[in-house]
Protein backbone atom coordinates (compact mmCIF):
# COMPACT_ATOMS: atom_id res chain seq x y z
CA UNK A 1 0.00 0.00 0.00
CA UNK A 2 1.36 3.44 -0.95
CA UNK A 3 0.93 5.76 2.02
CA UNK A 4 -0.39 9.23 1.09
CA UNK A 5 1.86 12.13 2.03
CA UNK A 6 -0.96 14.64 2.33
CA UNK A 7 -4.63 14.00 3.23
CA UNK A 8 -7.67 16.26 3.35
CA UNK A 9 -10.51 15.21 5.66
CA UNK A 10 -13.90 16.81 4.90
CA UNK A 11 -16.85 17.39 7.21
CA UNK A 12 -18.69 20.70 6.85
CA UNK A 13 -21.39 20.40 9.57
CA UNK A 14 -23.05 20.06 12.02
CA UNK A 15 -21.52 20.40 15.48
CA UNK A 16 -22.21 16.84 16.64
CA UNK A 17 -21.15 15.35 13.30
CA UNK A 18 -17.92 17.36 13.27
CA UNK A 19 -16.95 16.49 16.86
CA UNK A 20 -17.28 12.79 16.01
CA UNK A 21 -14.69 13.15 13.24
CA UNK A 22 -11.96 13.82 15.81
CA UNK A 23 -11.14 10.15 16.51
CA UNK A 24 -10.74 9.59 12.76
CA UNK A 25 -8.27 12.47 12.42
CA UNK A 26 -6.37 11.30 15.52
CA UNK A 27 -6.12 7.73 14.23
CA UNK A 28 -4.91 8.88 10.81
CA UNK A 29 -2.23 11.14 12.29
CA UNK A 30 -1.00 8.66 14.87
CA UNK A 31 -1.04 5.63 12.60
CA UNK A 32 0.34 7.46 9.56
CA UNK A 33 2.72 9.81 11.40
CA UNK A 34 4.57 10.93 8.28
CA UNK A 35 1.33 12.05 6.59
CA UNK A 36 0.29 15.70 6.61
CA UNK A 37 -3.35 15.89 7.70
CA UNK A 38 -5.64 18.82 6.83
CA UNK A 39 -9.30 19.27 7.79
CA UNK A 40 -11.98 21.44 6.19
CA UNK A 41 -15.26 22.53 7.77
CA UNK A 42 -17.63 25.51 7.90
CA UNK A 43 -16.29 28.64 9.66
CA UNK A 44 -18.81 28.33 12.52
CA UNK A 45 -17.34 24.94 13.50
CA UNK A 46 -13.66 25.84 13.34
CA UNK A 47 -13.41 25.97 17.15
CA UNK A 48 -13.69 22.18 17.26
CA UNK A 49 -10.32 21.83 15.55
CA UNK A 50 -8.55 24.97 16.72
CA UNK A 51 -5.68 23.76 18.91
CA UNK A 52 -6.11 20.14 17.84
CA UNK A 53 -2.56 18.67 17.63
CA UNK A 54 -3.57 15.97 15.16
CA UNK A 55 -4.12 18.31 12.22
CA UNK A 56 -1.44 20.24 10.38
CA UNK A 57 -3.79 22.78 8.79
CA UNK A 58 -7.41 23.83 9.17
CA UNK A 59 -9.24 24.97 6.03
CA UNK A 60 -12.60 26.72 6.05
CA UNK A 61 -15.38 26.39 3.50
CA UNK A 62 -15.48 29.57 1.39
CA UNK A 63 -18.70 31.39 0.38
CA UNK A 64 -18.07 30.19 -3.17
CA UNK A 65 -17.51 26.51 -3.87
CA UNK A 66 -15.23 27.53 -6.75
CA UNK A 67 -12.98 29.35 -4.27
CA UNK A 68 -12.91 26.28 -2.03
CA UNK A 69 -12.01 24.00 -4.94
CA UNK A 70 -9.26 26.38 -6.05
CA UNK A 71 -7.76 26.33 -2.54
CA UNK A 72 -7.94 22.53 -2.38
CA UNK A 73 -6.22 22.18 -5.75
CA UNK A 74 -3.34 24.40 -4.57
CA UNK A 75 -2.58 22.03 -1.71
CA UNK A 76 -1.84 19.05 -4.01
CA UNK A 77 -3.47 16.43 -1.82
CA UNK A 78 -2.79 12.76 -2.45
CA UNK A 79 -6.07 11.68 -0.93
CA UNK A 80 -9.45 12.93 0.34
CA UNK A 81 -11.38 11.32 3.19
CA UNK A 82 -14.95 12.51 2.60
CA UNK A 83 -16.92 12.23 5.84
CA UNK A 84 -19.78 14.43 4.64
CA UNK A 85 -20.82 12.76 1.40
CA UNK A 86 -23.16 15.33 -0.10
CA UNK A 87 -23.53 17.17 -3.41
CA UNK A 88 -20.79 19.68 -2.61
CA UNK A 89 -18.25 17.04 -1.70
CA UNK A 90 -19.12 15.07 -4.84
CA UNK A 91 -18.44 18.19 -6.92
CA UNK A 92 -15.16 18.76 -5.06
CA UNK A 93 -14.01 15.19 -5.73
CA UNK A 94 -15.08 15.34 -9.37
CA UNK A 95 -13.43 18.68 -10.14
CA UNK A 96 -10.18 18.04 -8.27
CA UNK A 97 -9.76 14.47 -9.48
CA UNK A 98 -8.13 13.53 -6.17
CA UNK A 99 -8.34 9.91 -5.04
CA UNK A 100 -11.07 9.75 -2.42
CA UNK A 101 -12.60 7.47 0.18
CA UNK A 102 -16.16 8.28 1.21
CA UNK A 103 -18.37 7.70 4.25
CA UNK A 104 -21.59 5.83 3.42
CA UNK A 105 -24.52 7.83 4.77
CA UNK A 106 -27.24 5.21 4.16
CA UNK A 107 -29.66 8.08 3.52
CA UNK A 108 -32.47 5.92 2.15
CA UNK A 109 -32.29 3.45 5.02
CA UNK A 110 -32.37 6.30 7.54
CA UNK A 111 -35.38 7.84 5.80
CA UNK A 112 -37.20 4.50 5.82
CA UNK A 113 -36.29 3.93 9.46
CA UNK A 114 -37.86 7.27 10.32
CA UNK A 115 -41.01 6.77 8.24
CA UNK A 116 -41.58 3.13 9.21
CA UNK A 117 -40.41 3.52 12.85
CA UNK A 118 -38.13 0.53 12.33
CA UNK A 119 -34.41 0.15 13.00
CA UNK A 120 -33.25 -0.48 9.43
CA UNK A 121 -29.81 1.05 10.04
CA UNK A 122 -27.50 -1.08 12.20
CA UNK A 123 -26.85 0.72 15.53
CA UNK A 124 -23.20 1.34 14.69
CA UNK A 125 -21.71 4.50 16.12
CA UNK A 126 -21.01 7.36 13.73
CA UNK A 127 -17.29 7.24 14.62
CA UNK A 128 -17.08 3.62 13.48
CA UNK A 129 -18.98 4.47 10.29
CA UNK A 130 -16.53 7.29 9.62
CA UNK A 131 -13.54 5.05 10.27
CA UNK A 132 -14.64 2.68 7.52
CA UNK A 133 -13.83 5.44 5.04
CA UNK A 134 -10.24 5.54 6.30
CA UNK A 135 -9.87 1.75 6.52
CA UNK A 136 -8.38 1.38 2.99
CA UNK A 137 -5.37 3.35 4.28
CA UNK A 138 -4.83 0.78 7.03
CA UNK A 139 -6.32 3.05 9.71
CA UNK A 140 -8.05 1.23 12.60
CA UNK A 141 -10.00 2.36 15.66
CA UNK A 142 -7.82 3.16 18.69
CA UNK A 143 -10.90 2.81 20.95
CA UNK A 144 -10.42 6.16 22.63
CA UNK A 145 -13.03 8.91 23.14
CA UNK A 146 -13.51 12.00 21.00
CA UNK A 147 -11.13 14.96 21.32
CA UNK A 148 -11.78 18.53 22.35
CA UNK A 149 -8.98 20.90 23.32
CA UNK A 150 -10.01 23.89 25.44
CA UNK A 151 -8.46 27.00 23.94
CA UNK A 152 -7.76 29.18 27.00
CA UNK A 153 -6.92 28.94 30.66
CA UNK A 154 -9.96 29.53 32.87
CA UNK A 155 -10.62 29.54 36.60
CA UNK A 156 -13.82 28.31 38.23
CA UNK A 157 -13.60 31.27 40.58
CA UNK A 158 -14.10 33.61 37.61
CA UNK A 159 -17.08 31.74 36.16
CA UNK A 160 -19.09 30.36 39.09
CA UNK A 161 -20.16 31.49 42.57
CA UNK A 162 -18.30 29.85 45.47
CA UNK A 163 -21.30 27.65 46.23
CA UNK A 164 -20.96 25.94 42.83
CA UNK A 165 -17.22 25.59 42.38
CA UNK A 166 -16.95 21.97 43.57
CA UNK A 167 -18.79 18.72 42.87
CA UNK A 168 -21.48 20.30 40.74
CA UNK A 169 -23.65 18.76 38.03
CA UNK A 170 -23.61 20.49 34.65
CA UNK A 171 -27.15 20.41 33.21
CA UNK A 172 -27.12 21.36 29.51
CA UNK A 173 -30.64 22.64 28.90
CA UNK A 174 -30.18 24.06 25.39
CA UNK A 175 -30.75 22.36 22.04
CA UNK A 176 -31.35 23.61 18.52
CA UNK A 177 -34.95 22.35 18.31
CA UNK A 178 -37.83 22.46 20.77
CA UNK A 179 -38.54 18.71 20.65
CA UNK A 180 -35.00 18.00 21.87
CA UNK A 181 -35.49 20.15 24.97
CA UNK A 182 -37.10 19.12 28.22
CA UNK A 183 -39.94 21.32 29.57
CA UNK A 184 -38.91 23.68 32.36
CA UNK A 185 -41.10 22.00 34.97
CA UNK A 186 -39.47 18.66 34.20
CA UNK A 187 -36.00 20.18 34.61
CA UNK A 188 -37.10 21.66 37.94
CA UNK A 189 -38.41 18.26 39.10
CA UNK A 190 -35.07 16.61 38.34
CA UNK A 191 -32.88 19.36 39.83
CA UNK A 192 -34.76 19.53 43.12
CA UNK A 193 -34.00 15.83 43.72
CA UNK A 194 -30.26 16.09 43.04
CA UNK A 195 -27.86 16.05 45.98
CA UNK A 196 -25.23 18.21 44.31
CA UNK A 197 -25.40 21.86 43.20
CA UNK A 198 -26.46 22.35 39.58
CA UNK A 199 -24.98 24.63 36.92
CA UNK A 200 -27.32 25.26 33.97
CA UNK A 201 -25.59 25.64 30.60
CA UNK A 202 -26.87 26.81 27.24
CA UNK A 203 -27.01 29.84 24.98
CA UNK A 204 -28.98 33.06 25.13
CA UNK A 205 -31.93 31.24 23.58
CA UNK A 206 -32.49 29.31 26.83
CA UNK A 207 -31.47 32.02 29.31
CA UNK A 208 -35.11 32.65 30.25
CA UNK A 209 -35.60 28.91 30.76
CA UNK A 210 -32.59 28.89 33.06
CA UNK A 211 -33.91 31.94 34.95
CA UNK A 212 -37.23 30.12 35.48
CA UNK A 213 -35.52 27.01 36.88
CA UNK A 214 -33.15 29.03 39.09
CA UNK A 215 -36.01 31.14 40.44
CA UNK A 216 -37.93 27.99 41.42
CA UNK A 217 -34.99 26.28 43.12
CA UNK A 218 -33.00 29.13 44.62
CA UNK A 219 -29.42 28.64 45.80
CA UNK A 220 -29.11 25.05 44.56
CA UNK A 221 -29.06 26.15 40.91
CA UNK A 222 -26.79 28.64 39.15
CA UNK A 223 -27.92 29.75 35.70
CA UNK A 224 -24.90 30.20 33.39
CA UNK A 225 -26.99 30.14 30.21
CA UNK A 226 -25.96 33.04 27.99
CA UNK A 227 -23.29 34.09 30.51
CA UNK A 228 -20.44 31.97 29.12
CA UNK A 229 -19.11 31.46 25.61
CA UNK A 230 -18.81 27.96 24.18
CA UNK A 231 -15.19 27.44 25.24
CA UNK A 232 -16.00 28.55 28.79
CA UNK A 233 -19.03 26.26 28.81
CA UNK A 234 -16.86 23.33 27.72
CA UNK A 235 -14.42 24.17 30.53
CA UNK A 236 -17.29 24.13 33.05
CA UNK A 237 -18.43 20.78 31.66
CA UNK A 238 -14.90 19.38 31.97
CA UNK A 239 -14.80 20.22 35.71
CA UNK A 240 -18.25 18.84 36.53
CA UNK A 241 -18.89 15.75 38.64
CA UNK A 242 -21.45 14.64 36.06
CA UNK A 243 -23.35 15.95 33.05
CA UNK A 244 -27.04 15.88 32.17
CA UNK A 245 -27.86 16.94 28.64
CA UNK A 246 -30.06 16.58 25.60
CA UNK A 247 -29.20 15.67 21.99
CA UNK A 248 -27.04 18.73 21.40
CA UNK A 249 -23.44 19.58 20.58
CA UNK A 250 -22.25 20.48 24.08
CA UNK A 251 -23.53 17.16 25.44
CA UNK A 252 -21.58 15.32 22.75
CA UNK A 253 -18.45 17.40 23.43
CA UNK A 254 -18.70 16.37 27.11
CA UNK A 255 -17.73 12.84 26.04
CA UNK A 256 -14.18 14.10 25.43
CA UNK A 257 -13.66 14.26 29.21
CA UNK A 258 -14.95 10.75 30.07
CA UNK A 259 -17.43 12.09 32.62
CA UNK A 260 -20.59 10.33 33.79
CA UNK A 261 -23.27 11.52 31.34
CA UNK A 262 -27.05 11.21 31.51
CA UNK A 263 -28.03 11.65 27.85
CA UNK A 264 -31.73 12.51 27.45
CA UNK A 265 -33.50 11.95 24.13
CA UNK A 266 -36.91 13.29 23.10
CA UNK A 267 -38.13 13.22 19.52
CA UNK A 268 -34.80 11.92 18.17
CA UNK A 269 -33.14 8.57 18.87
CA UNK A 270 -29.41 7.84 19.11
CA UNK A 271 -29.66 4.54 17.24
CA UNK A 272 -30.82 6.23 14.02
CA UNK A 273 -28.06 8.84 14.08
CA UNK A 274 -25.38 6.59 15.57
CA UNK A 275 -24.48 9.17 18.22
CA UNK A 276 -24.98 7.43 21.54
CA UNK A 277 -22.21 8.27 24.08
CA UNK A 278 -18.91 7.04 22.67
CA UNK A 279 -16.11 5.25 24.57
CA UNK A 280 -16.91 6.63 28.01
CA UNK A 281 -17.01 4.57 31.19
CA UNK A 282 -20.31 5.58 32.76
CA UNK A 283 -23.43 6.83 31.01
CA UNK A 284 -27.21 6.61 30.91
CA UNK A 285 -29.33 6.98 27.78
CA UNK A 286 -32.84 8.06 28.79
CA UNK A 287 -35.78 7.93 26.41
CA UNK A 288 -39.39 6.75 26.19
CA UNK A 289 -40.54 3.99 23.83
CA UNK A 290 -43.47 5.42 21.87
CA UNK A 291 -45.11 4.48 18.56
CA UNK A 292 -44.65 8.09 17.37
CA UNK A 293 -40.95 8.23 18.18
CA UNK A 294 -38.76 9.20 16.43
CA UNK A 295 -40.83 11.81 14.65
CA UNK A 296 -37.76 13.51 13.22
CA UNK A 297 -34.11 12.88 12.47
CA UNK A 298 -32.90 16.22 13.81
CA UNK A 299 -35.75 17.65 15.91
CA UNK A 300 -38.82 19.85 15.29
CA UNK A 301 -40.14 23.25 16.49
CA UNK A 302 -43.10 21.53 18.19
CA UNK A 303 -44.58 18.10 18.88
CA UNK A 304 -46.58 17.02 15.78
CA UNK A 305 -49.22 15.34 17.98
CA UNK A 306 -49.32 18.02 20.67
CA UNK A 307 -48.71 15.76 23.70
CA UNK A 308 -44.88 15.82 23.76
CA UNK A 309 -44.84 12.52 25.62
CA UNK A 310 -41.29 11.75 24.52
CA UNK A 311 -40.09 14.38 27.02
CA UNK A 312 -43.02 14.69 29.41
CA UNK A 313 -42.96 10.95 30.19
CA UNK A 314 -39.18 10.69 30.72
CA UNK A 315 -38.40 8.73 33.88
CA UNK A 316 -37.01 11.35 36.25
CA UNK A 317 -36.06 8.79 38.90
CA UNK A 318 -33.49 6.97 36.76
CA UNK A 319 -31.75 10.25 35.91
CA UNK A 320 -31.74 11.35 39.55
CA UNK A 321 -30.56 7.95 40.74
CA UNK A 322 -27.77 7.89 38.16
CA UNK A 323 -26.43 11.25 39.39
CA UNK A 324 -27.00 10.73 43.12
CA UNK A 325 -25.20 7.38 43.19
CA UNK A 326 -21.94 8.92 41.93
CA UNK A 327 -19.11 9.35 44.42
Amino acid sequence: MIRPEKILVIRFSSLGDVIYTTPVVRCIKQQLPDTEVHFITKPQFKYIYEGNPYIDKLLLLRPSLNETIKEIKKENYDCIIDLHSNLRTRIIKLRTGIRAYTYRKQTIRKWLSLKLRKQLVPPVHLVDRYLKAAAPLGVVNDNRPIDYFIKNQYQLTDLLPQSHQQHYIAFIIGAAHFTKRMPNEKIVAICQQLKKPVVLLGGNDVKENGDFVAARLGAQVYNACGATNLDESVFLVSKAAAVIGFDTGLTHIAEAFNLPIASIWGSTVPELLGVQPYKIDNYLVAGVQLPCRPCSKYGLPKCPLGHFKCMNDINEKEIVQFCNELD
